[in-house]
């Protein structure tokens, strides 16, 4: 994922489930293909979309990409790397 969820759903890192969920509902009827049919623009949004909700409605990918911003999918990689050179 190349853009920021935070940045995508509009919310701040320290916006609580609640705000980060009404932010995703809002953006998502907006964005929904149903919605805008034949809009590529909104399609692509909405699946952008998606992704930041999925990654900031689940405690662990929060935590990672909090920690690690763009790189939190190989955060079990970088983790393994400073283990083993520590």
């Amino acid at each position: 994922m190349a853009d920021d969820p935070y940045r995508v759903l509009g919310v701040a890192p320290d916006a609580s489930d609640g705000e980060i969920k009404r932010a995703y509902r809002k953006l998502a009827r907006q964005y929904h293909p149903d919605l805008n049919p034949g809009d590529e623009k909104a399609e692509g949004r909405f699946k952008q979309i998606n992704e930041a909700y999925s990654v900031l409605s689940d405690d662990e990918s929060r935590k990672e990409f909090d920690r690690y911003g763009e790189n939190w999918k190989q955060a079990d990689q970088i983790e393994a790397q400073q283990r083993r050179y520590s």
